[in-house]
């Protein structure tokens, strides 16, 4: 017996609103470009510089008792969060500890790291470091331009890629969508102020990755059926394509999220910012590849028929070409 998410011949009219879709797809765009630009990203220690130190105690933390403890040490600005996790012990109590970098130093002195070590074993003895992690302010700069780098090197990548295997109208389609992707996900982390490091930039490639899988698949079967039904408007044969792959897309969206969503409750702090990245960018990509990318087509237009020349080819009526 088969399981099906979809019932076969569905007929769901996705471009009835597409309008509507697209002016939701940009006022989440502007909004999410807004809160990048007013409040910024909460960088971590990869892109920030400084140290990062995470402390291990049986006893509960007080924050104001550690910052205390460092005060004397003159490190300037001390941030200390309280790290929760379902899956620590009862007696088994974490928090980060971050010094930023000051300004002229190019790594962090170790004298340091055991200043600030010494400082925190006074409110408990017992208290260990299961992890400390240092970049340097010169390093972390490096490492934004990077990053920044490696997504637009990606984007554009995927551009000439869609551009030789499609029409320029796939191509413009598929780039939008996941710019689109891209940057909801950067907005929701300034937004939300989820810590953004070198992590989350993986996520993003790998968002950018599975979007466009997606998306190439409809156009796949978009370009077949435009050959198929020739006589068929452009729109009702986008629906048509959409309709046919969208089980495939169920099911392959929902069984990664069935996957992201047990990280992201059993898997610990360490990675939930990066699972957090991927769960959103599933959504965001399968809302993409057809509210998005195949909308823009539609806006576009395309020809009919790759077997002869065509200078009807990207008007706004597809059905044109018969």
């Amino acid at each position: 017996m088969r399981l099906r998410l979809v019932r076969d011949n569905t007929t769901i009219d996705f471009f009835s609103r597409a309008r509507i879709w697209l002016g939701i797809s940009m006022i989440m765009m502007v909004v999410a470009l807004a809160s990048f630009l007013i409040q910024g990203l909460n960088y971590g220690i990869d892109f920030q510089g400084g140290t990062s130190i995470r402390a291990q105690s049986e006893t509960p933390v007080d924050v104001a008792q550690y910052r205390a403890a460092l005060e004397p040490l003159g490190l300037g600005d001390v941030s200390i969060a309280e790290v929760f996790d379902p899956t620590f012990d009862e007696n088994q109590h974490v928090a980060m500890v971050r010094i930023q970098a000051q300004e002229g130093d190019e790594r962090i002195a170790t004298e340091t790291i055991e200043a600030v070590q010494a400082a925190l074993q006074t409110i408990d003895p017992a208290m260990t470091f299961p992890s400390i992690e240092s970049v340097g302010p010169k390093v972390s700069g490096e490492l934004i331009q990077t990053a920044i780098i490696a997504v637009a090197l990606a984007v554009l990548a995927i551009l000439l890629y869609i551009w030789m295997r499609f029409e320029w109208q796939f191509a413009i389609g598929a780039v939008v969508a996941l710019a689109h992707d891209v940057i909801l996900t950067i907005g929701i982390f300034s937004e939300l102020q989820i810590k953004f490091d070198l992590a989350i930039i993986a996520a993003l490639l790998t968002i950018v990755g599975y979007s466009i899988n997606d998306t190439v698949i409809v156009f796949d079967r978009v370009r077949e059926n435009l050959r198929k039904y020739k006589q068929k408007d452009l729109k009702e044969v986008l629906n048509l394509s959409i309709n046919e792959t969208l089980s495939r897309t169920l099911m392959t969206s929902g069984t990664t999220l069935i996957a992201l969503i047990a990280l992201f409750a059993l898997g610990g702090d360490v990675i939930r910012g990066f699972v957090f990245a991927m769960i959103w960018g599933v959504v965001v990509g399968t809302y993409s590849s057809i509210f998005v990318a195949s909308t823009i087509l539609l806006v576009l237009g395309v020809k009919r028929d790759w077997s002869k020349k065509d200078p009807s080819a990207g008007t706004k009526y597809g059905h044109l070409d018969t």
